[in-house]
């Protein structure tokens, strides 16, 4: 195989990584490896960042990125063993304390208005943790009113209004679907698939990262990779999902599939981006160099979607 000496690095690595190298790229099944996330490497030391009431950072959402939202969005990524009862607890206090009165969740207790954004990551990670059924229906009925008629998300149309969705809340409200379907979570879930369809042809719609009425990019940022990505959107990111979701290859990938290649360094291996400012509790990767996370997800996507060109 090609990518054998890139997979041997990945298995190298942290061993989040690779337990999803060894599941996604060789296909063997490895619980010995995602037994030791709670308790090695980057898991260790995220649980070691807690404050004494086991959570992290000042508040629920701030600051960012140290607070407990991106952590458990980190572990959820990572692959952090999922029935950990301590971060399920976690998940179920932040579920009974921080619905807001619109009904979504809400960044603070006793909030007014939720954010599509915020509950879209809320809801990938509380589906993979487990959350109670009965409470993530005041989420999902939250983010079904918040579908638009384009097909996408912006998380502006409830705060100051929008009339075209975001790339940036779209991926995030994906993400956030494809873990409650895929955790078995049953209610609307007729609905939930059909809005996560028309939201996945609003991405396909704009090839990505390109404008649906001019073809041109949108935002160069949408070709970066850093990771990891937070909130915001990428293309790896999204085509990751693509994949994940098992969507068939479409031709509207092509650009941003050749944009990915392009990206691969003369080693085979794919770079570590600037980071996101914010503070963080520990950095995964250094700053330069290849990335183990970005060539992970490149690998995986390109072994879902080998059809990508040489060249943009």
């Amino acid at each position: 195989m090609e990518d054998d000496v890139h997979i041997k690095w990945l298995m190298q690595g942290d061993v989040s990584i690779a337990w999803q190298a060894a599941r996604d790229l060789l296909g063997e099944n490895r619980p010995d490896l995602r037994s030791r996330i709670a308790t090695e490497g980057w898991g260790k030391a995220f649980l070691a960042a807690r404050n004494a009431d086991g959570f992290w950072g000042e508040r629920f959402y701030a600051p960012r990125w140290a607070c407990t939202h991106y952590v458990l969005l980190e572990l959820q990524a990572m692959g952090f063993p999922p029935e950990h009862p301590e971060i399920r607890a976690i998940v179920a206090q932040i579920l009974d304390t921080h619905i807001a009165r619109d009904g979504g969740l809400g960044e603070s207790v006793n909030g007014l208005k939720s954010d599509v954004c915020i509950n879209g990551m809320f809801l990938n990670y509380a589906s993979y943790f487990g959350a109670r059924a009965n409470g993530l229906r005041s989420v999902i009925d939250f983010l079904l009113s918040m579908h638009m008629p384009d097909g996408g998300f912006n998380c502006s149309l409830n705060r100051a209004g929008a009339t075209h969705s975001s790339l940036h809340s779209t991926t995030s409200v994906l993400e956030g679907f494809w873990a409650y379907e895929s955790h078995g979570y049953t209610y609307r879930l007729a609905e939930v698939q059909q809005a996560a369809q028309t939201a996945r042809a609003f991405i396909l719609q704009h090839r990505f990262y390109k404008s649906d009425r001019t073809g041109k990019v949108i935002n160069k940022d949408f070709l970066k990779m850093p990771y990891p990505p937070r909130w915001r959107y990428n293309t790896l990111r999204a085509l990751d999902h693509f994949r994940a979701a098992g969507q068939p290859y479409a031709p509207e990938m092509q650009d941003a599939l050749a944009a990915l290649e392009a990206r691969r360094r003369a080693d085979g291996l794919w770079p570590r981006m600037a980071m996101i400012p914010g503070k963080v509790f520990f950095t995964m990767e250094p700053p330069r160099g290849p990335s183990r996370w970005n060539t992970l997800l490149a690998l995986r996507v390109l072994k879902a979607y080998p059809r990508a060109p040489n060249a943009a």
